[in-house]
């Protein structure tokens, strides 16, 4: 359901979420990316519609209410129509660069592409399509070359023995969420090990902009109990989600709430086998994981947004011009409709410094100057130093986190009351 709302670009502000006894009751707080309310009627019912298929995992939108929006509807999906490949391994500059020129040199034409970089980590999902006949390549022999093409690219700078993956889907291999499936990249690729907390100064909740993750237990209801309080931004309560679902943990209660800049999220939660995190390295690896789910989509650097006519070899051409200049690319994001190619690039210097203006301006005007546009990244602080990990004890929870589930329960009943539900 959060995926459904994220895919509309709606910003969630808050929500409470409730199930128990094989009943639930999810509210979210929705605004579209300018804080306004969703009017458009045709939206709501869309909205309407979409979460009842996801809840009955069958059927579909009609089209003709698709075209009454007044917005695209494009659910980020690893395509159906194309080859997709997913790469893992060590990040370094210039690799986005040398993997699009492999595939030029193969006569593939990439048709989409995202790219994630994280602790030293990298994953992208790249969808190309047969440069000379179009279409999904199919041949054997093609995807062999491209396999192994990439194999060699992502190896140049691996030590032995190091973790790095390149996998080829096939069109038939199904729908995945895009953005969730890099999570799942990231994740199998471990790069949450490096999010350690910080001392015990750190453990400020008021004032500090840092990322924070508790872990308690509450014995009287069975549940684990885990707060984070983070930087509000767009996704993030899907990226959180993302995390606790594909660790195999439920959720049954949550409530979720931003103010100013700054956002709080409280999870009541059990593994899927009912029971709760019992051991000391269990909270810790799941507060590292929500660090790192935080931190993925976060990118420091400067914006760069292309627009562009649609060419074989225009990622190769572009990423060139990045790589030859001493820019890295920390987070990417490309695709084409029709003659159009639309993306963005968070680029720092090969340090993981702010980029150099006059270096930018002049990668700008090589690539044309009106063909892409430069933006300040919004994010203020270094990724590497915005962790925190509040480690406690598995005794009882505190009086905090059991007065807001008090809080949450009786949420959840007055908006039953104005629904009209009735009390058994």
């Amino acid at each position: 359901m959060v995926q459904v709302l994220t895919d509309l670009d709606l910003v969630i502000s808050k929500s409470y979420i409730s199930s128990d006894g094989g009943w639930l009751m999810d509210v979210f707080h929705v605004t579209d990316q300018l804080g306004n309310k969703v009017t458009d009627e045709n939206l709501i019912v869309y909205i309407q519609q979409a979460l009842s298929d996801t809840r009955r995992r069958g059927g579909g939108i009609p089209k003709e209410l698709q075209a009454c929006l007044k917005q695209e509807v494009k659910p980020c999906y690893v395509s159906t129509e194309y080859t997709a490949i997913e790469i893992t391994g060590r990040d370094r500059p210039g690799l986005i660069s040398e993997i699009s020129a492999a595939l030029y040199e193969l006569r593939c034409h990439v048709t989409a592409a995202v790219a994630w970089t994280h602790n030293s980590r990298v994953a992208c999902i790249i969808h190309i399509e047969d440069g000379i006949k179009g279409g999904p390549i199919m041949a054997p022999k093609l995807l062999a070359q491209v396999h192994e093409k990439l194999g060699s690219v992502v190896d140049a700078h691996h030590e032995s023995g190091e973790c790095r993956s390149v996998r080829l889907t096939s069109p038939a291999a199904g729908r995945t969420h895009t953005e969730r499936r890099l999570h799942q990249l990231m994740y199998a690729d471990r790069d949450y090990e490096q999010c350690q907390g910080c001392d015990e100064s750190c453990r400020r909740w008021n004032g500090c902009t840092k990322t924070h993750v508790t872990i308690e237990a509450c014995r009287e209801k069975g549940y684990s109990v885990v707060n984070l309080r983070c930087r509000d931004r767009t996704k993030l309560l899907f990226d959180t989600v993302c995390a606790l679902t594909d660790m195999q943990y439920v959720v049954f209660h949550a409530a979720i709430s931003s103010k100013g800049t700054m956002a709080d999220q409280e999870y009541f939660i059990r593994r899927q086998d009912g029971c709760s995190l019992n051991t000391q390295s269990e909270r810790e690896e799941l507060a590292r994981c929500l660090i790192a789910a935080t931190e993925r989509r976060v990118s420091d650097g400067l914006r760069l947004e292309l627009c562009t006519l649609n060419k074989m070899g225009l990622l190769s051409d572009v990423t060139r011009v990045f790589r030859e200049n001493g820019l890295s690319i920390a987070r990417a994001e490309i695709g084409t409709q029709g003659e159009r190619a639309t993306g963005s690039f968070y680029v720092t210097d090969a340090s993981g410094d702010e980029a150099n203006p006059r270096t930018v301006e002049l990668v700008r005007q090589e690539i044309g100057g009106s063909s892409l546009m430069v933006y300040k990244s919004p994010n203020g602080t270094s990724r590497a130093s915005s962790s925190s990990i509040s480690r406690t004890s598995s005794g009882e929870v505190e009086e905090r986190a059991k007065f807001s589930l008090g809080n949450l329960w009786s949420q959840l009943e007055r908006f039953s009351e104005n629904l009209g539900f009735n009390k058994s």
